[in-house]
């Protein structure tokens, strides 16, 4: 028989910090896990100096129950998402909060070397001149491509080119001295969901810009799957995509017509110039007369797509993520969608909206999975203080 599988780290600093649970009692309420999974997870973060435990707290009949605490001088993460044209950086603490925000521009189909140089440089500045709690502890980066992340390699990147089997990772470390880890952008962003959300649901979280991307949350834990891939819906054949030619070198995917790339290219042959998924959006926010109905469009085909997700996997939410996740009738069209095409039972108590913190969800995200593997580094080296 499997035993209860230990709460993740941030699940508890985050719900610690929130004031959601101060104690290892409310953790447990809270996780609906046993005591004794949740305080074997609380000793190792006490052990490792992450957590400190004072006090006494409200009694519920019994012996009153000590508090937890975060110690924010224990160290911050960098993380950064990046896009076609730009990269997202921001420093997270320990309690999950953004301490700062910037973006610069970078080319990703460039030479890895030339672009993670560049974004290594940028994030060294900004910590120089940052004023962030405690010590570095390590970089947590999302990439716009599939990723092996137990290698921290790229692999079949559709829109990268230059980039197949580049080794990420290991490119990086060559820049930082601290840890540094790898994933897919819409993994990071549905990690992000997940981490700021309920604990131990299940989600699907669309990150829908200049391409489409997925990612899978089941009971609370990133799903990737064997490849990495789980949750990727951006290649499905569609009757809508026809012919068209797809850069993963397939034809008729959803991307085609469905991505911000795709509705430029809808709308450029319509005569309307637009350089951006962001404009698109804008533009579509503004009721313009061929953006709007492209738009709405291109909502009602991801949620056909995402109507057998939906069917299948039976989650508590869709989110919507990217910048067309801005438009509202981009969002409106994709819930449609969803209520007409699912089982009533599949969609009845199902929440279908927006990421809560828009742009900077795939930040959290990795500074979760960033915060996790520095906390399990941690854990491990008390356990071999202790012994």
């Amino acid at each position: 028989m499997l035993g209860t599988p230990a709460p993740a780290a941030t699940d508890l600093l985050w719900l610690i910090t929130s004031g959601r649970a101060t104690s290892r009692m409310e953790l447990a309420r809270v996780l609906g896990l046993p005591q004794s999974t949740v305080s074997l997870r609380v000793q190792a973060l006490l052990s490792a100096g992450v957590l400190t435990e004072s006090g006494e707290g409200r009694s519920q009949g019994g012996r009153r129950p000590r508090l937890l605490a975060v110690r924010p001088e224990f160290g911050h993460v960098w993380t950064a998402e990046f896009g076609s044209s730009h990269v997202r950086v921001g420093a997270l603490d320990l309690g999950g909060n953004l301490l700062c925000t910037t973006e610069a521009p970078i080319t990703i189909d460039a030479h890895p070397d030339t672009v993670l140089a560049e974004f290594a440089a940028t994030v060294h500045d900004l910590a120089r001149r940052s004023d962030v709690p405690g010590r570095w502890l390590g970089v947590g980066v999302g990439l716009p491509g599939p990723v092996d992340y137990a290698a921290g390699t790229v692999t079949l990147p559709a829109r990268m080119p230059g980039w197949r089997g580049y080794p990420v990772r290991a490119a990086l470390q060559r820049h930082f001295t601290q840890p540094v880890v790898v994933d897919n952008d819409a993994n990071l962003m549905a990690l992000g969901a997940a981490r700021l959300g309920p604990p131990g649901e299940t989600l699907v979280v669309v990150k829908a810009g200049t391409g489409i991307g997925s990612g899978l949350i089941v009971e609370g834990r990133l799903h990737r799957g064997r490849g990495g891939v789980a949750g990727d819906i951006s290649h499905v054949r569609v009757a809508a995509g026809e012919e068209n030619p797809c850069s993963c070198g397939n034809r008729g995917c959803l991307e085609t017509v469905a991505s911000g790339a795709a509705l430029i290219r809808q709308l450029r042959e319509a005569g309307v110039e637009l350089a951006s998924a962001a404009e698109v959006m804008a533009a579509a926010e503004n009721a313009h007369p061929e953006v709007t109905p492209a738009v709405r469009r291109a909502g009602l085909l991801l949620g056909e797509v995402l109507a057998t997700v939906v069917n299948f996997a039976n989650p508590d939410a869709v989110l919507l993520g990217g910048a067309l996740s801005g438009a509202e009738a981009f969002v409106a069209a994709v819930r449609g969608a969803l209520y007409e095409r699912c089982l009533p039972l599949a969609t009845r108590e199902l929440r279908i909206d927006r990421v809560r913190t828009g742009a900077d969800t795939a930040l959290v995200g990795a500074g979760a999975l960033t915060l996790e593997e520095v906390f399990d580094e941690a854990v491990r080296a008390a356990g071999k203080v202790a012994g």
